[in-house]
Formats: structure tokens, C-alpha cells, sequence
């Protein structure tokens, strides 16, 4: 009699079991524009080579740059954490699991006692003849228990569990995004930096002999002395850049090297040969606005944690509901030997149906549900806000790229220009039909243009990988 009714209860918490109380999760919809405002100037962008998405730093096609990214993928402590995150958010998801299936424990114990005789049971037993104050009792029991989860609770904080795993998940793919974009970045700079400090030496000493012809002209009288203090002036500011690009250049150099998981000046002997700055590549594959919903991690672990906040509505409702529960005992016990432990006489067993209803406790469960949901308006709202920023720095970036490029090509002709100026001046000075004052002020010109040109091509370079990085190239999404 007793089974049929377990039997009968079993049936229909099975049936009930397939309902979960709370709303059913459904991703939000974003409206977005079907192209970027500057996608057809990024489409005509004509570079000498092209960079896949999915390993983008290798368009760049300088051999160091992809060295460094590929040490930064492996050493950097960053990547570390995230990986730790995602070990945390596994086990979680374990004990999520768990929870829903039926748990077992064996216990055992063996006691020896002495029994007191001043106390009313001790009177009753001492005036048994044969009465023997020392007493065994040995007990082994297997339980089990199992919470019925009728009304979904459990599932929908599985669901949260989930939810919050492949957002440590795509955490990772994230921030792996995020340190390879660093450190090329990093890299330009550095380049850049090197270039520019290059240009600016090459200044104060065009100044420098300046300063000198200058100087001679005014002890001649062929110069006025305003002349003189305008030049010491203008190389005083010349000399004043270079501390301040060496600072930049150290700094950059120090984050590159953190980056790479690495105290600062570890790869420093690396960098001191100074190279150009990496030409730019052109984007394979631009897409869509709606494309960076799959193809950028940080939107993708925004809208798990949506996920998981709208589970969480569900778990907190279910505390409205009864909780049921199933546990069992098998085992035996005996007070006399161990040999008579495992007799039939000694077995013993229990069934027991459980049942937990907090039916005075609404008012906290009303506040925990309000809570819940205030959180996932939150989310939801954090995730709408990620999107719209994501397609802010995708506009951002290729904005900064169109114009920096078209910046670098104008820069480029205006120093073609100078450079056929220079040497106009130097022929005119050989024909003596100009002065080496001259001469120097148009290499003093060339070179503040070639400066220009050259901060230039570091910024677009810069605003190329800003543009991988906002489109979420670095990895390949799973549909």
C-alpha cells in the first residue's frame, strides 16, 4: 500500500516537473543600422595587404608585432584570471547540477557507555538482577534523499548557473581580445615613438646649425640681435619634445613588457633597434552592425548574464511554492555485538516524504523577488547601453582610420614637396643665389612635416587595431 502511493506521488511530480515557475528567457531585440556611417570609405580603403578577423595582428605583416601577440596570449596574467573565473563559474554549475539529483550518505558508529544509577532510568535498571552498568551499541545506515523539484526552482538556478558559465566563457575570449589589442597597440607606439624621437634629434641638430650661422651673421652686423633669440628659442622647444617622447617611449615600453606577464625591462633589448611603423592593413570582413551581437565577446557575456539574472526571477518566485522531498534509511543496529549487527533482527528502515512551505514568509520572498527583478531590468538595460557602445567604437574607430589615413597622405605629398624645396634651396645655395640659412630653414620645415607624417601613420596604424578590436576579431564565434 505504502509503494503504490510513493508510486503515484513519482507519477505526478514527473508531470508537474516539466513547468517552471518565473518567465522564460528570450534575447531582447536591438534595433541597429544595416552599415557602419563609414563603411564604403573603409571598403575603398586600398592597403598593400589584408587582415582576416580571426587573426588580424598578422595583416600587419611585421614579424615582431605577431611575436609579441602571441607571447601576450600565453603569459599574460590577465588571460590568467579569466581562466580562473571560468574554473569558478564550472564548479558552480556542477553544484547547480547536482542539486537536482537524488544525494546518498553511509554512516556508521560503535559507542561504549557507562550507565549512571543516580538518575531515575539509571534506579530503574540498577534493580534489574544482572544489571551490568557498561553497555555497546553499534549502528550502519545507508540514507538517500532527493528534493522533487516541482516547480522549477532548482532548474532555473541551473539555468543561472549555465548562463553565468559561458559568460566566464566568452570573459575569456574577451579580455584575449583585449590583450592582443594592448599589446599591438603598445607596439605602434612604440614604433612611432622611435620614429618621431629619430625626426626630432635630426631637428636639433638642423637648429643647432642654425643657431650657429645666426649667431655669426649677428657678429658680422648682418643680423639683428631679435634674430639670434628667436632661433635659441626655437631649438630650446625643439630639445624640450625629446625628454617628453622619451618619457612616452619608456611607459610604453614598461606596459608592453606587463602585458607580456613580465616585469618592466624584460624585453626592452628587443625594442632598442628602432623600425617603421606597421603599415595598415585593410579589414577582410566588415559586416554588419547586427553582426557584432555574435561576433563581440563582451556583448555576448552581457547578454549570458541577462540570461541569468531572468533565470534568477524564477528561483526566487518558486519560494512561494511548497518544496517536496523524498529520503530514505536502510541499515541496522544492535546494543549487544557486533555479530548480532547484521541479523535479521537488527535491520531497520524508513520513508520518509517531506514537505517545507514558508507560508509566513512572503514578505521576505516578495522582497527577494523584487530584488531579483531590479536586477534583471539592470542587466537588461547594461546590455542595451554595451551594444549601442560597441557600435559607438566601431564608428569611433573607423572615423579615427578614414581620416587619419587621408591625414598621413596629404602629410605624405605635403613632404614630398618640401623635400623637392630642399633641394631646390641646396642648388640655389651651391649657384650662390641663396643663403645656408636658407637651406636649414627648409630642412627645418621637412622635418617638422615629416614628424607630422610620421605621428600620423602611428595614429592610423593605432586606429586600425581600435577597429579590430571594435568589430571583436581575435576569434572565431560558434554560430
Amino acid at each position: 500500500m505504502l509503494a503504490s502511493r510513493f508510486l503515484a506521488l513519482f507519477v505526478c511530480t514527473g508531470a508537474i516537473a516539466g513547468c517552471a515557475v518565473g518567465p522564460d528567457y528570450h534575447r531582447p531585440e536591438m534595433p541597429l543600422p544595416n552599415h557602419y556611417m563609414e563603411q564604403a570609405a573603409i571598403e575603398r580603403q586600398h592597403a598593400a595587404t589584408t587582415a582576416d578577423l580571426a587573426k588580424w595582428w598578422e595583416g600587419f605583416d611585421d614579424p615582431q608585432l605577431t611575436h609579441f601577440v602571441s607571447l601576450a596570449l600565453e603569459q599574460n596574467l590577465d588571460l590568467a584570471q579569466a581562466g580562473a573565473r571560468v574554473t569558478q563559474a564550472r564548479a558552480a554549475l556542477v553544484g547547480a547540477d547536482a542539486a537536482l539529483l537524488p544525494s546518498g550518505n553511509v554512516s556508521g558508529s560503535a559507542a561504549r557507555a557507562y550507565q549512571s544509577i543516580e538518575t531515575p532510568m539509571g534506579r530503574l535498571l540498577n534493580a534489574t538482577p544482572g544489571y551490568d552498568r557498561w553497555g555497546n551499541a553499534y549502528e550502519a545506515d545507508l540514507g538517500a534523499s532527493w528534493e522533487i523539484d516541482v516547480f522549477g526552482g532548482l532548474r532555473r538556478g541551473r539555468e543561472a548557473a549555465l548562463a553565468d558559465y559561458q559568460a566566464s566563457q566568452a570573459g575569456v575570449v574577451a579580455t584575449r581580445l583585449e590583450v592582443a589589442a594592448q599589446t599591438a597597440d603598445s607596439y605602434i607606439a612604440i614604433r612611432g615613438l622611435q620614429t618621431r624621437l629619430e625626426i626630432t634629434r635630426r631637428q636639433v641638430g638642423v637648429e643647432n646649425e642654425l643657431l650657429g650661422k645666426v649667431s655669426l651673421l649677428y657678429a658680422r652686423g648682418l643680423a639683428a640681435q631679435y634674430q639670434v633669440r628667436q632661433t635659441e628659442a626655437e631649438l630650446a622647444q625643439v630639445r624640450a619634445t625629446v625628454p617628453v617622447l622619451q618619457t612616452r617611449l619608456d611607459a610604453a615600453m614598461n606596459a608592453l613588457d606587463v602585458m607580456l606577464g613580465s616585469p618592466p625591462g624584460t624585453y626592452r633589448a628587443e625594442l632598442a633597434k628602432a623600425a617603421p611603423v606597421p603599415a595598415t592593413p585593410k579589414i577582410a570582413s566588415l559586416g554588419s552592425p547586427a553582426d557584432l551581437l555574435q561576433r563581440r565577446p563582451d556583448l555576448i557575456a552581457a547578454e549570458r548574464h541577462l540570461a541569468a539574472a531572468n533565470a534568477r526571477i524564477g528561483e526566487a518566485i518558486s519560494e512561494y511554492y511548497p518544496k517536496f522531498s523524498l529520503s530514505g534509511l536502510l541499515g541496522s543496529a544492535a546494543t549487544v555485538s557486533t555479530g548480532n549487527l547484521f541479523t535479521g533482527g537488527a535491520d531497520q528502515t524508513a520513508g520518509v516524504l517531506g514537505l517545507r512551505w514558508r507560508l509566513f514568509d512572503f514578505g521576505r520572498i516578495d522582497a527577494r523577488i523584487k530584488q531579483a527583478k531590479g536586477r534583471d531590468a539592470e542587466v537588461l538595460a547594461a546590455y542595451r547601453q554595451a551594444v549601442l557602445r560597441a557600435t559607438e567604437d566601431v564608428e569611433n574607430a573607423f572615423s579615427a582610420l578614414v581620416n587619419r589615413e587621408e591625414q598621413a597622405i596629404v602629410l605624405g605629398q605635403g613632404e614630398t614637396s618640401l623635400a623637392r624645396a630642399r633641394e631646390s634651396s641646396m642648388i640655389a645655395y651651391q649657384k650662390g643665389t641663396a643663403s645656408m640659412i636658407d637651406v636649414l630653414h627648409a630642412d627645418e620645415t621637412l622635418l617638422q612635416t615629416s614628424a607630422a607624417r610620421a605621428q600620423a601613420q602611428t595614429e592610423s596604424a593605432r586606429a586600425a587595431v581600435a577597429a579590430f578590436k571594435a568589430l571583436g576579431g581575435g576569434w572565431q564565434p560558434r554560430r
